[in-house]
């Protein structure tokens, strides 16, 4: 198969996805590395495709309605340990949480795309760093971040504000 045609295929493949696929499986699928689906992929973002690499793995984003969807910056300290509560409060509210943001001292906003909304969803990112010996980039400012938070609506926005902070974990002003 050609380059151009395997491209095409990975668009198609994540076009029809419902949720994010790995780009070992894309590889496994193709029969090509892992690497080559990463520089594939890369191409066809340069090109203008809405594709996301999460966690989970790669998305394609469609369009959201923004009616559908209410949306809020969150600040949040707290160890690394408690990461699991803290994505599990978030979740069990009805909160996605779509991203998390540190800020280094060299290379500013560091950024890195979550979109978790489940239970399931937690437990493979934490199995993820924990078999990857990665840290969360919490660890590089003392346990502040943010989030990027949605749900579809207001009050389980205000309802995961009022939880968060009542167990410290929220940083407020």
């Amino acid at each position: 198969m050609k380059a151009n045609e395997r491209r095409q295929q990975i668009l198609t493949l994540l076009k029809e996805q419902n949720e994010p696929i790995t780009g070992s499986s894309i590889a496994k699928e193709m029969n090509v590395t892992r690497q080559v689906i990463v520089g594939d992929v890369s191409l066809i973002k340069a090109s203008g495709e809405p594709i996301v690499a999460t966690s989970q793995g790669y998305v394609y984003l469609t369009t959201v309605h923004p009616e559908s969807a209410c949306k809020r910056t969150i600040v949040c300290r707290h160890s690394a340990e408690q990461t699991e509560e803290e994505l599990t409060i978030l979740v069990d509210h009805g909160v996605k949480i779509e991203d998390v943001v540190v800020e280094h001292p060299v290379y500013g906003d560091l950024t890195a795309r979550l979109n978790i909304s489940s239970r399931r969803d937690i437990q493979r990112f934490i199995e993820q760093v924990n078999s990857t010996n990665a840290s969360f980039l919490l660890e590089l400012t003392s346990g502040i971040h943010t989030h990027t938070i949605s749900a579809d609506h207001i009050e389980a926005l205000d309802d995961v504000e009022k939880e968060l902070a009542e167990k410290g974990i929220l940083l407020e002003s």
